[in-house]
């Protein structure tokens, strides 16, 4: 994979709306698109930092209204190129990998895991019981392919959705390199290119970074285990209100200088 394909480039932001972890809450979804529509305008752009599925019990809708929205965003600049990113989040890495469980060294440890994790909300999106692939996951290789080709029936089935999956990036990054989006952290010490699933994973990087990261003035993410709300420090901002937890979903809106201009709550 190139690294046009691995990173999403934001080219000739004027804004940079970013869109916290959703965990498949579709309502909050619909009310923070209705609440940011009408502030869109030409020369914005549109991150979702991951962890769009997951968890809640409407990853099914979230998609569609997330697919639906990205069309209308495009209609406020239709010759730009590239003006919605869809980041991957830790439930997104997930869901590839289960689409691959067939090849896992111990498929019933994963299956277990990821389930403890919240991947069985979206497999009840999908018509799929969480029991039975408990039961897929220990009956062997045969059975476990026939399983996960029928889960990727049933995403295939919904119009957008198994393409979506295959558009998801690493990160985003405005085309200035003045703005770093991430799912939920980073290593400092690491090129970008370099950072694999850093991103999704690791977030002791992005707590203690205390001068900017390469030329990026700021660098955003959308998930933090604490849930702090919409919080801005000298070379960071966490959006995280504890949307799929319980809390509300958030967004900001960030000039390309890393200033705060907006903020919306769902």
């Amino acid at each position: 994979m190139s690294s046009g394909q691995i990173f999403g480039e934001l080219v000739e932001a004027r804004r940079v709306w970013a869109i916290a972890s959703i965990h498949g809450e579709a309502d909050r979804l619909v009310g923070l698109h209705e609440r940011l529509w009408p502030r869109a305008e030409a020369g914005d752009r549109l991150v979702y930092l991951g962890n769009i599925i997951g968890r809640g019990a409407a990853s099914g809708e979230t998609l569609d209204e997330l697919l639906g929205f990205r069309t209308a965003f495009m209609t406020l600049e239709p010759a730009t190129d590239e003006q919605v990113v869809f980041l991957r989040g830790s439930q997104e890495e997930m869901w590839q990998k289960l689409l691959q469980l067939q090849f896992a060294t111990d498929p019933r440890m994963v299956m277990e895991w990821m389930l403890q994790q919240g991947v069985g909300a979206t497999l009840e999106a999908y018509g799929m019981d969480p029991d039975e692939a408990r039961r897929a996951a220990g009956s062997g290789t045969v059975g476990l392919t026939r399983w996960t080709q029928a889960l990727r029936a049933r995403i295939q089935a919904r119009p957008g959705h198994y393409e979506f999956m295959g558009s998801i990036r690493r990160a985003a990054y405005t085309g200035d390199h003045g703005l770093l989006f991430v799912h939920s952290g980073f290593d400092p010490s690491r090129p970008l290119e370099t950072q694999r699933d850093s991103f999704w994973w690791s977030s002791n990087g992005f707590t203690t970074l205390e001068s900017p990261y390469s030329s990026y003035k700021r660098v955003v993410r959308g998930f933090e285990k604490s849930h702090p709300g919409v919080l801005v420090e000298d070379y960071t901002a966490t959006l995280d209100a504890g949307c799929g937890f319980g809390g509300s979903l958030v967004a900001a809106c960030f000039l390309p200088d890393g200033q705060v201009v907006d903020a919306l709550e769902a």
